[in-house]
Parts: structure tokens; C-alpha cells; sequence
């Protein structure tokens, strides 16, 4: 695993980059598609958790979280809007219903498990706060760290191009994106926080907080 900042740390994917999830503190945050399970247990073996949280219900965010749940013992937390979806699985983590998400449908989503706790605004996840955060899905959310202006923003913002696969910021495809008008309020939220360190669902991480506010301005401005 890479140590990214404090008791935060990337854990390995294959491609680099492309479904990251973090151990915060003893939280594992996401747990990309089904087929991450046996690399997510490889990457945390020896270390004591205590809960596996979600930023949101996608298929590339809930893949493995089930199989990880019952393989370490772990509650599984999951924001409200998202709820009936985590516990759901399957086809009801694919919005919006599109030829995207159909195609992903087949590959990519995990079965559902009870969720354990309900994550609302404001309340501690491995020492970072949570922000509700919806328009990507209903129950995105974010975790934010005050102390040392440390941000992971889910899928907000992309970390790099959802085609192309460079580096780069990006909104989320309104093509995954239930509700992009009101991403695009969660988008102005994250940058106007100015985060040392910006940790995305989908990319390599950014430490300049202006790259985040860039991105909201060229968004609104191609929304008006």
C-alpha cells in the first residue's frame, strides 16, 4: 500500500488508478468491482480493521465489499440515499439504467449485505468527517479531515479522463450520474474546502486545490 498522508493509505489496483480504496485509519473505504476481493485481502493482510464504509453504491465501488465483510468481519457502512441499493446489489447498484451500465452490470456489481451503519453529515469515519455529497449517486458521500486538509471525494470529481484513462480532473459522465446538477453543487462544496490533498475514486491523487476549483468553473460555465 502507498502511504498517502497520516493513516491514509491507496491500496494497489490493476490498472493503476482505475477503482482505488483507501485505508483510513482502520476503515476500508470502497472496495471496487467483484473481482477486487482476493487483491483487497492480499493488501490489508495483518492489519486489524474495524469497518468497511462505502462512498457511494456503484458497482465499481460495492463489488467486493460483501465478500470482504464476511472474509474479515466487518459492519458495513453506507450512506443513507444509498442504502436500499448496498444491501440490494446486483442490477440495483446500476443508475442511471443506460447502455453503460448495462454492459457494466454483467461484470462488475457484488452481491448486497445488511448495512450496519447509516453514515449521515458530520459524523466520524477513521478520523475524517463526513460530507454528504449526492448527485453522482443518492447517498454519495465524501470524508474530509480538517486537521491537515485532507479530502477523499469519491466520485465527485474524476481523477482522470473516464475514456481516455489520462490524468486529469473531470466531472463524473452524466452518463453515470443520476442528478449532475446536484453534483455539480457537490463539486463546488469539495473545491471550495481547498484540499491539501485530493483523493479520487477514479485516478491518481492532486495536491493543488486550485485544479479542483478550475474544474467547477469549467462545468458551470458549460452548464449555463
Amino acid at each position: 500500500m502507498e502511504e498517502l498522508a497520516s493513516d491514509l493509505h491507496l491500496l494497489p489496483s490493476r490498472p493503476a488508478f482505475a477503482f482505488n480504496c483507501y485505508l483510513a485509519g482502520p476503515v476500508l473505504i470502497d472496495a471496487g468491482t467483484r473481482w477486487a476481493a482476493r487483491r483487497i485481502l492480499r493488501s490489508l493482510a495483518g492489519r486489524t480493521l474495524s469497518a468497511h464504509a462505502i462512498t457511494h453504491a456503484h458497482c465499481d465501488h460495492q463489488g467486493s465489499s460483501a465478500a470482504v465483510c464476511a472474509a474479515l468481519g466487518l459492519p458495513y457502512w453506507v450512506g443513507e440515499g444509498d442504502l436500499a441499493a448496498a444491501e440490494a446489489g446486483g442490477a440495483a447498484v446500476m443508475t442511471p439504467r443506460n447502455a453503460f451500465t448495462f454492459v457494466q452490470g454483467m461484470f462488475w456489481p457484488g452481491p448486497g449485505r445488511p448495512v450496519d451503519r447509516v453514515l449521515r453529515e458530520g459524523e466520524d469515519v477513521g478520523g475524517f468527517t463526513v460530507l454528504e455529497t449526492p448527485g453522482h449517486a443518492p447517498g454519495h458521500v465524501s470524508l474530509w479531515r480538517e486537521r491537515d486538509r485532507v479530502l477523499i471525494a469519491g466520485d465527485v470529481f474524476f481523477g482522470r479522463h473516464p475514456l481516455s484513462g489520462r490524468p486529469g480532473v473531470h466531472p463524473p459522465p452524466d452518463a453515470f450520474t443520476p442528478d449532475p446538477g446536484a453534483n455539480r453543487l457537490a463539486m463546488r462544496r469539495l473545491a471550495e474546502l481547498r484540499p491539501a490533498l485530493c483523493c479520487f475514486g477514479h485516478g491518481p491523487p492532486v495536491r493543488d486545490p486550485g485544479v479542483l476549483a478550475a474544474c467547477v468553473e469549467r462545468c458551470e460555465a458549460q452548464a449555463r
